[in-house]
């Protein structure tokens, strides 16, 4: 999750791994096409497998305009005034389960959409498509449930998985709002290759360890931006209802690129990242739910670090509607990891290490944002009764404000932005 702040001239890529990346991506469709069709699933199918699918379409208005550059801070929702494809999500999968026996599954899942330009895993479709709308593998891997493990039980995911550091998920639909927190979007990592285990121990307590190749990165030359490994650790706590849960996890490692890349920086291999972050969720009844999320964030080898705080408020009115609030400080000190990317590469090209086709926009110095969020979420058919209607089709328009509260002015050149933002949910199968 390394940023270069750099303007250089394009790279021009030889058609290497176009093979391989296009295999993964017929391989995406075909997940995406296996879902769309989940009640027409083969009738040999393994019992347990499900086929199910997601698309989310949208738009964001700026105060500033499209001309003036990306929304600033949004890294998702960067495009102004132009209504995209976020993601369509193709699943196939199977719970390993969670009862007194031994279990096993998978996850295939793969992603079509605006939102690929910053979820690619290094290696990986992460420059097979130059255009806006992209291919992208989420997740591939196998688990298991090992029961009458120290008193409680083992589940173990091994392969390509989404991180569990976070309030907010890849995947929208686990999302209350359309638009990503700072802490989502620059604080935290998106995904992993590598392995992770969870052991639930009683009284609600669990403890989590895992070793991966690093933040957003696969294997080999190209899929790791530098040679060492990473790894998580942290625990959770659920109460007997689960009205109240908390997790706290931290990933370490090294992440900036190291010099096999052009722009890579040495004694990349021996400093760590620490990423640190906590989730505690509070349901005070069934119509209220509340998230606080706390993270810390430090590179030991460019020496910057950033800390910030985000407060979700859910009020679920009824089945149709639901209202949800965000409020969030993000202290990026040394300026390091806030930044919006023009290209549509650009992203990846930083985090390998690689010049960026157009410059990456920063504050150019230390910044603090405060971001509030307002948004609505309506599901017209529980509302209208319309059979015809997915039951979890839903609207979601939001009013966002992001201000800098120092002298930083990343907005299109303005201490402050306000965007609407208006997303589409239609899922299918399960």
């Amino acid at each position: 999750m390394s940023h270069s702040i750099q303007s250089t001239i394009p790279r021009r890529r030889a058609v290497r791994g176009v093979r391989v990346a296009s295999a993964t991506a017929a391989c995406a469709l075909m997940l995406a096409a296996g879902a769309a069709r989940a009640d027409d699933a083969p009738a040999g199918a393994p019992a347990g497998i499900t086929f199910s699918g997601l698309v989310e379409a949208g738009i964001t208005a700026a105060d500033h305009g499209a001309d003036r550059g990306p929304n600033y801070g949004h890294l998702f929702t960067d495009r102004t005034d132009q209504l995209v494809l976020n993601q369509a999500v193709g699943t196939i999968a199977k719970d390993a389960g969670s009862g007194d026996e031994f279990g096993w599954g998978f996850k295939l899942q793969g992603m079509y959409g605006t939102d690929a330009r910053y979820t690619h895993f290094l290696g990986e479709l992460d420059r097979s498509i130059g255009e806006r709308t992209q291919l992208d593998i989420v997740e591939a891997n196998v688990t298991a449930h090992i029961p009458q493990v120290a008193g409680g039980s083992l589940d173990l995911k091994v392969g390509q998985y989404a991180s569990p550091l976070g309030a907010e998920t890849i995947v929208a639909s686990s999302n209350p709002l359309y638009s990503h927190s700072y802490i989502f979007n620059f604080g935290l990592p998106f995904k992993h290759t590598g392995a992770l285990a969870t052991l639930h121990l009683s009284g609600g307590i669990d403890l989590y360890g895992g070793v991966d190749s690093g933040v957003n990165t696969s294997l080999g030359k190209d899929g790791d931006n530098n040679d060492a490994w990473s790894g998580i650790f942290g625990f959770g706590y659920a109460n007997a209802d689960s009205t109240v849960t908390l997790v706290a996890l931290t990933h370490v490692g090294p992440e900036n690129a190291s010099t096999k890349a052009p722009l890579g920086l040495a004694h990349a291999n021996d400093e760590a990242r620490w990423i640190n972050d906590a989730v505690l969720t509070v349901k005070p009844n069934d119509n209220l739910t509340l998230i606080t999320e706390l993270n810390y964030v430090r590179d030991d080898l460019v020496k910057a670090e950033a800390f910030g705080a985000a407060q979700y408020a859910t009020w679920k009115y009824d089945d149709a509607l639901s209202l949800t609030l965000r409020t969030e400080l993000f202290r990026d000190v040394q300026g390091f990891y806030v930044s919006a990317y023009q290209g549509n590469q650009d992203y990846v090209l930083a985090e390998a290490g690689w010049p960026t086709r157009a410059p990456v926009l920063s504050a150019g110095q230390g910044a603090t944002y405060l971001a509030l969020t307002a948004g609505v979420t309506w599901k017209p058919a529980a509302s209208l009764g319309w059979d015809a209607l997915p039951d979890g089709l839903a609207l979601r328009p939001e009013v966002r404000y992001d201000r800098s509260l120092g002298n930083a002015r990343p907005f299109a050149g303005d201490q402050g932005q306000t965007t609407f933002g208006l997303d589409m949910l239609i899922p299918f199968g399960g």
